[in-house]
């Protein structure tokens, strides 16, 4: 197998593990198909007004101000006064989207809707406002039309701003809620005078939803505890207040109108949101008007879930009464009487209800039945893709037992037993959701141990591949060979065609082929590969066995090591400590002092990065002027020096424009946040300087010199301008210390190859990316290569989690992309920040390839040995995988899996790419001519 096909074939194999675990873990939960459940009562509310204060946190509104006095006046007096409270408390991921469809349709969403950006709807779904007669919107374009296109029929009318007002550096934010109340009470007016819309109105099960983005927003631009976020807390419970007397004096104070105010997430100290500290989680929800529970005083301090800081909000007399997210969606449809929207798994919180147990019983009853709708459902499809005598059903939930359940339960509202009946519904509803986990997670073991197999036959062929091409074994008779190939052959084609069949007959899905088939594939190419095992096995005697258990140990070491420091980043500080005594323990300090020090404390400074805080910081330009500096200072020696003055006219120019380049992103960079600190917007100058950098990154660089050092400072020198623009903190002093790490590198590597070399500088300063390497001259690989090839992996984590770019969710700050643009644009802020991610990983790329050229080694060859490593680790996190704890828990290890097979993914592709840009060189007025190793 040639190179280029092994890449293609690796390619695919990866991209197969990788989408497996969507499969196995973020299939949608979604099921059709369900009736839906009517409460035979009156309900008793006509309509609901929903207000949803987009990104604000539960201390942030109920915690007085410095003088006692509360920031929202109108919602404490409903609290102290006419209405019920408590903490909603959200689930991971805490964006919008997520947190939206669990208020309004009472699931909560998978991670496959990231893929739309969470604005699309992977799978369509029901919620309170396609249940509803009508409901009127208004708010953000991100949000609102999601549900208006999941709902059926034409009785959902959205009203929203433009995008272009979705701005981090407006003057003011809070416009974007002073927009939804003036087009509200707009409505009302316009009401009363339109006798369609007016007869509408005046309907029952009616919705108004109302969108309030202007906290997000200031939060993101301003940090929670600015006076911005603050200020728009006010002027949005203003808002509520206004808006209450406009609709009462409208219907003529019926008391038919139910209220419900809350938030889909909160925001970090440092205005970010995503994972699961308890400032995202914690949402406040206030509820009031018809058919609602009247606040009520208690004794007793309640302390929910050792929520400390509760006592400073001065509400330990007034009940609360903490729910879970999606709990709010059948409370709204309990208070309007619209049925429980189909997908929800929420459960109606009893306690916010003013209303006869009869009522409460039959709600609870429709609820746990249209909870069992959907486990009925999942389970016939289980039953149905599944060979009767393998199929396993959830024993608590056997068809018998749920008709005894129902009958009893209805027999107990019948005879008025309403106090006996809600428990029975709670157990039921309580089963039914464990039933649906279990046939969710019902093929989870079949697929997992597919993929496992996958995984390690793909390995091992690897290890077959290395071995057979890279190593000096005794290759058995060809014909011999091909004889046992042709068994193997006939074999494993009778184990595909039985697997096919047993998949055909139990109805799987297209993918479950492709997890089922791979394994039997490549665990052909190993057996096929039978006499290279033999041969092996036979040369182990005369390895020297000390020598090769001594690196198994450190192998073994060093992969936890890289395992382990996904949980804990302060692990990478060890292993960079440990790799600052290679010099002395491998000798090669008695051989060059001066590069062996550089070593040292190149390492000994990178390893101050894991140590930093991940988020949380706040915005420091001055580490930006200093990186620059920095950046500037280094590269000033390589340029003017004497001993480049071999360099050409045209390439020393060339580095003058990139370092005038670094200096004028600098500027940029300090000028735009001065900027927007002022409030004067993000000048368009600067605008333009930073997209105009990052397009050149790409190109400029094959203007360059390919000889070693001057291509790679002029690689790192255009992807710093752009890593510049894209800094807000220290993370911008990575990249320079980072580089001064990797040039160290790659001088120590050439000591290692060859100690007899009167001068290794002059020689690495004479090595051209573009030149053809002799064949004649790649060698063996020895066991030094492993070591090699365990620093690259090291040193891609290390540019992975240095400063936490990608740790979590968390970390986004719209903040990092403010040189290139303000208006919210979820595609395009991900896109900047994801190639701010990549940038370190270039740099170590970059830097693997000029190794593989110095050391005279075929870059498959090591490359071999890398995906070798990386996926032992991706192997490693599926086993850590897991489906039980917190959200946080199981998020956090489906992450780490998806992390890593990504960065598989992305190392094969960035090999491609950074080959492109150190080897190849652009002719103005010529095409570049891509050379292949």
């Amino acid at each position: 197998m040639n190179m280029i096909t092994f890449f293609i074939v690796g390619l695919l194999v990866h991209v197969v593990f990788f989408i497996s675990i969507f499969d196995i873990y973020f299939t949608s939960p979604l099921v059709h198909g369900m009736s839906p459940q009517h409460v035979p009562l009156p309900s008793p509310a006509k309509r609901l007004v929903l207000f949803v204060a987009d990104g604000l946190r539960a201390d942030s509104m109920f915690t007085p101000n410095i003088n006692r006095t509360s920031r929202t006046p109108y919602l404490r007096s409903v609290i102290e006064e006419s209405g019920s409270w408590g903490v909603s408390h959200t689930r991971v991921p805490t964006e919008s989207r997520p947190g939206h469809v669990a208020l309004i349709a009472g699931f909560y969403e998978d991670v496959s809707a990231v893929a739309k950006g969470w604005k699309e709807n992977p799978v369509e779904f029901d919620s309170v406002f396609n249940e509803s007669r009508y409901t009127w919107c208004w708010g953000s374009p991100d949000i609102l039309p999601m549900f208006a296109k999941g709902a059926s029929g034409d009785h959902v009318y959205t009203h929203t701003y433009p995008a272009a007002m979705e701005d981090f550096a407006s003057k003011d934010a809070s416009k974007l809620d002073t927009w939804v109340f003036d087009q509200v009470k707009d409505f009302f007016r316009s009401a009363k005078e339109n006798q369609t819309l007016l007869s509408q109105l005046r309907e029952d099960k009616i919705v108004f939803f109302l969108h309030l983005l202007g906290i997000d927003t200031n939060g993101h631009a301003h940090r929670p505890m600015s006076k911005e976020y603050l200020d728009n807390i006010g002027l949005v419970d203003g808002g509520v207040a206004e808006i209450v007397s406009v609709l009462e004096e409208f219907f003529g104070n019926d008391e038919r109108t139910a209220y419900v105010f809350t938030a889909d997430h909160g925001m970090t100290n440092w205005g970010s949101h995503g994972a699961s500290h308890p400032s995202e989680t914690l949402t406040p929800l206030v509820v009031w008007g018809a058919g609602v529970q009247r606040a009520q005083r208690t004794a007793t301090f309640q302390n929910h879930d050792n929520d400390d800081y509760v006592r400073d909000w001065g509400l330990e007399t007034y009940r609360r009464i903490d729910v879970n997210q999606a709990d709010i969606a059948p409370l709204m449809s309990s208070l309007i009487g619209v049925p429980i929207p189909l997908n929800s798994v929420g459960v109606l919180p009893l306690e916010y209800l003013n209303n006869s147990q009869h009522f409460k019983a039959e709600s609870m009853y429709a609820n746990a039945v249209q909870i069992l709708e959907q486990f009925k459902v999942k389970m016939m499809q289980k039953k149905e893709t599944t060979l009767s005598f393998l199929f396993t059903p959830f024993q608590p939930l056997t068809d018998s037992k749920m008709t005894e359940f129902m009958s009893h339960t209805r027999s107990l509202i019948q005879k008025g037993r309403f106090d006996e009946a809600i428990p029975q519904c709670e157990v039921l509803i309580d089963q039914a959701m464990q039933g649906l986990s279990y046939y969710h997670t019902y093929d989870r073991l079949f697929l997992g141990c597919s993929v496992v197999l996958g995984f390690i036959g793909w390995t091992s062929y690897v290890v077959l591949v290395i071995l057979k091409t890279h190593a000096s074994l005794r290759k058995p008779p060809a014909s011999r060979d091909t004889m046992a190939a042709r068994r193997v052959g006939r074999v494993f084609l009778c184990v595909g065609l039985l697997v096919s069949l047993f998949l055909f007959l139990q109805a799987s899905s297209f993918t479950y082929y492709i997890y089922c088939l791979l394994p039997v594939a490549v665990w052909y190419g190993v057996l096929k590969e039978f006499g290279i095992l033999v041969d092996l096995i036979r040369s182990v005697p005369s390895l020297r066995l000390i020598r090769c258990f001594g690196y198994f140990v450190l192998a073994t070491f060093g992969l936890e090591l890289l395992v382990v420091s996904f949980f804990y980043r302060a692990m990478l500080t060890l292993g960079l400590i440990a790799l600052a005594l290679w010099p002395v323990l491998s000798g090669l300090y008695r051989k060059s002092k001066s590069r062996s020090v550089s070593w040292v404390l190149s390492c000994l400074c990178l390893a101050v990065f894991p140590l930093l805080p991940v988020v949380g910081r706040e915005p420091n330009t001055n580490y930006v002027l200093c990186a620059g500096a920095i950046t500037l200072f280094a590269s000033f020696p390589y340029i003017f020096s004497r001993r480049h003055m071999g360099l050409h006219t045209k390439d020393r120019w060339l580095f003058i424009g990139q370092m005038l380049q670094v200096a004028l992103c600098t500027y940029v960079l300090l000028s735009t946040h001065s900027s927007l600190q002022l409030k004067q917007g993000l000048p368009l100058f600067n605008q333009l300087v930073s997209w105009l950098s990052l397009a050149s990154s790409f190109f400029v660089p094959l203007l360059s010199s390919t000889r070693l050092f001057y291509r790679l400072l002029s690689i790192l020198m255009s992807l710093f301008c752009v890593y510049l623009l894209l800094s807000t903190g220290y993370e911008a002093m990575f990249p320079p210390v980072l580089s001064w790490l990797m040039f160290v590198w790659i001088h120590m590597e050439q000591e290692t190859v060859d100690a007899h070399r009167m001068s290794s500088r002059n020689e690495l300063s004479r090595i051209d990316f573009a030149e053809n390497i002799d064949l004649s001259r790649i060698r063996q690989l020895s066991l030094d290569d492993i070591r090699r090839s365990y620093f690259f992996v090291f040193f891609i984590i290390v540019a992975f989690f240095g400063t936490g770019n990608i740790a979590s969710i968390n970390s986004f700050d719209p903040a990092s992309v403010y040189c290139f643009l303000t208006v919210f644009n979820p595609f395009i802020m991900g896109g900047l920040l994801m190639w701010k991610v990549l940038i370190p990983f270039i740099i170590v790329m970059c830097t693997f390839e000029s190794v593989q050229v110095s050391t005279r080694l075929s870059s498959r060859s090591l490359f071999l040995i890398v995906l070798v490593i990386s996926d032992l680790m991706a192997l490693h996190f599926f086993f850590l995988v897991k489906d039980y704890g917190s959200w946080l828990d199981i998020g956090t290890s489906i992450s780490h899996y998806v992390i890593v097979m990504t960065m598989t993914i992305f190392l094969m592709l960035l090999s491609v790419m950074t080959h492109i840009l150190t080897s190849n060189k652009l002719q103005i007025g010529q095409k570049v001519k891509v050379h292949f190793k």
